[in-house]
């Protein structure tokens, strides 16, 4: 029997809501028929967002959405965005699909959209082909109250009040589509632009810079020696591939065991980059006051056949439940420093929440877990550790066959997350609680073959249900988690 060891008076951390955040950018049907369809569509919208979407999006609590991109936002000019739909520039989306991107959603749907699902927004503006004029007044469109060119030309778009904006990203992968930058000259590119970009009124933003792709920890080092004082997060970027190899990334729904066990082991490197970044960025932010933000990550394979290899279309299985398990529970217990997350995409791109087809929609396992998952938002890590075995195929692709987080909320109940990595075992674990006596338990698991998902015709193929193998002991909560699975403990304690 495997043990869980417990203590809920030792509190480590909130856990930022931020952490379950999402990410959405002109890419594929993401924004277009996923999130937008327009006022005048037959599929019911409020000011052309889907309704079904929002509403779904809503139950998530969704706290942050990160948009236009990706690789989007430095090639995006924001003013081609506004204004009369009829007016505004039609742009060829170079970098995904090469079709005709019409601007229709932009600054203000955007926001409207913020609005409807209850989140903030979180802009990623555009360094690698455009201006600091052109990001300075786009901050202050959107912020300023009072009488400037900007805020004039935002009344003459049917805004008078001034948005509130919080997160502003300064670039997006700088070191690649963003621009092919060395780190000393983003560094400073980066000073230059986020002088720029001011605090109007109340509004105070965050300035997020351009981190590093997955593990380069030079660019990291030196983006944080440069400009380490001049930012209030610093993003990385990456996902999960189960071969590692882009040119190979094989299918999301035909895979065998042993690329099961291939797939977790990549998504548990994110502990490793996490604990090295931190390293490198405590070297000149001991205090901890600069976030890591993972503001890109999840699953990435081939699109789905006969759909638009630059849509990058995939479905959603089991196996891309347990990585959203297991990256959620890594940025939990690295609260301390990853102050925000974002999985790539929102919907209808790479690890999405939700699929549509129409007006037809789907709620992936991915959703399920987000949702399963949301418990920890601004929730106290509490001191946690497991007594886990390794399992798999293959030698170098061996993994824990069990995984966890656990927190408090201000509600005094424990929230326990915890995966099952393994294909074809169930566990027995005896959860064991110090100094806490357990009152109540309600459990929600999520469990399915290993490549099972929903799909239009069988939306409810992998959806949670209720959990009800456990006993409440004097020690704390014994039960049996069944093999594939994500499962999720409430208990009232005293």
């Amino acid at each position: 029997m495997a043990k869980l060891y417990i203590n809920p008076k030792v509190k480590k951390g909130k856990i930022n809501k931020e952490i379950y955040g999402h990410f959405s950018e002109h890419l594929g049907r993401c924004i277009y028929e996923g999130i937008y369809v327009g006022e005048n569509s037959e599929i019911p919208n409020v000011n052309g967002m889907r309704k079904d979407v929002v509403a779904a999006l809503k139950e998530l609590n969704i706290p942050v959405l990160r948009w236009p991109g990706g690789c989007f936002a430095d090639e995006y000019h924001w003013k081609d965005g506004i204004g009369p739909k009829e007016n505004r520039k039609k742009m060829v989306n170079t970098h995904w699909g090469g079709l005709v991107e019409d601007n229709s959603f932009g600054t203000h749907e955007f926001m409207e959209l913020c609005e409807q699902i209850g989140c903030e927004p979180y802009i990623n503006a555009n360094l690698g082909s455009g201006t600091v004029q052109e990001m300075s007044e786009w901050v202050e469109y959107m912020t300023f109250d009072g009488i400037s060119p900007m805020a004039g030309l935002r009344a003459e778009n049917g805004r008078k009040e001034p948005w509130k904006v919080k997160y502003l990203g300064v670039g997006n992968e700088s070191w690649g589509c963003g621009g092919n930058m060395t780190p000393e000259h983003y560094a400073n590119e980066y000073r230059r632009y986020q002088t720029y970009c001011r605090n109007y009124g109340d509004n105070k933003l965050y300035k997020i810079a351009c981190g590093a792709n997955a593990d380069d920890y030079n660019w990291t080092d030196v983006v944080m020696k440069i400009a380490g004082r001049h930012m209030d997060g610093l993003s990385v970027h990456y996902y999960t591939l189960p071969t590692g190899d882009w040119s190979k990334k094989g299918s999301s729904t035909e895979f065998d065991e042993q690329v099961w066990y291939q797939t977790l082991k990549k998504t548990l490197y994110m502990e490793t980059l996490i604990t090295n970044h931190d390293t490198v960025m405590s070297k000149y932010d001991p205090e901890k006051r600069v976030g890591l933000l993972v503001d890109e990550w999840g699953t990435w394979f081939d699109v789905e056949p006969g759909t638009n290899p630059g849509f990058l279309y995939q479905q959603s299985t089991m196996r891309d439940a347990l990585v959203a398990g297991i990256n959620l529970n890594i940025f939990n217990k690295h609260c301390d420093r990853v102050k925000m997350a974002n999985i790539a995409q929102l919907v209808n791109v790479l690890q999405a929440a939700i699929l549509t087809e129409g007006d037809k929609l789907i709620l992936t396992p991915t959703y399920h877990v987000f949702n399963m998952y949301k418990h920890h938002q601004e929730a106290q890590l509490v001191d946690s550790s497991l007594e886990a075995e390794l399992i798999g195929l293959e030698d170098n692709n061996k993994v824990p066959n069990l995984h966890e987080s656990v927190s408090m909320g201000e509600d005094n109940k424990l929230h326990i997350t915890i995966n099952n990595l393994s294909v074809s075992e169930a566990y027995e674990v005896e959860s064991i609680l110090a100094e806490t006596k357990v009152r109540t338990v309600k459990a929600t698991l999520l469990s399915a073959g290993f490549n099972s998902y929903n799909t239009f015709e069988k939306p409810d193929a992998v959806e949670p249900v209720e959990f009800k193998d456990y006993k409440i002991t004097d020690k704390g909560i014994s039960f049996k988690i069944p093999a594939c699975s994500v499962l999720h403990l409430e208990a009232e304690v005293e």
